[in-house]
């Protein structure tokens, strides 16, 4: 069901290793296009990209930086790393500086939906743009709910705190954290 909603280019609303969040084929721009759509988000803000394993995340960027296999080697929270030269992935996805946010997802749910789509899925909380992240489902507004095609229905009670830590590593292999 999930993999056919991803395949007809669909938002879907789910639980993710960090907060709920609102996702679609990474590689779709009209898919994509829903997502700034529904968030009320302008297109220039680029989006995080899930994949299930370091194998898929070789397929979507030109080079995987030594420091960045370091951190996610040593990561014992969800950790997004921003990638220079992305491979594949919908144009409106990808930041104006030619790079794309993508973390390697932790949660078995998330793994195992990647894995069946074959694809990575975008991952961006499910909120308005500007507004509070929700915590758990019940604080989603309804914006959100009418806005996506299709909700997951696991873990509906479950509290996230927490977002990712989002790191930049370049090619040249220098770091800056973006979010802690």
């Amino acid at each position: 069901m999930i993999k056919n909603n991803l395949e007809q280019d669909s938002v879907l609303l789910y639980p993710t290793d960090t907060v709920w969040g609102i996702g679609c084929d990474a590689t779709s721009v009209k898919a994509v296009s829903k997502i700034y759509k529904v968030k009320q988000r302008e297109e220039s803000k680029s989006l995080v990209v899930l994949v299930n394993s370091l194998e898929m995340l070789k397929k979507y960027v030109a080079e995987v930086p030594d420091k960045a296999l370091e951190i996610l080697k040593k990561a014992r929270n969800p950790t997004t790393i921003v990638y220079e030269q992305p491979l594949g992935i919908a144009k409106n996805a990808i930041g104006k500086d030619n790079t794309i946010a993508i973390r390697i997802a932790s949660d078995d749910f998330c793994k195992k939906m990647i894995a069946q789509f074959g694809k990575p899925i975008i991952s961006t909380s499910a909120n308005i743009s500007g507004e509070k992240t929700p915590t758990q489902f019940s604080e989603i507004s309804s914006a959100i709910l009418n806005g996506v095609d299709y909700i997951v229905d696991l873990h509906q009670d479950k509290i996230c705190v927490k977002s990712s830590t989002i790191i930049k590593v370049t090619n040249r292999n220098q770091i800056t954290v973006i979010r802690p």
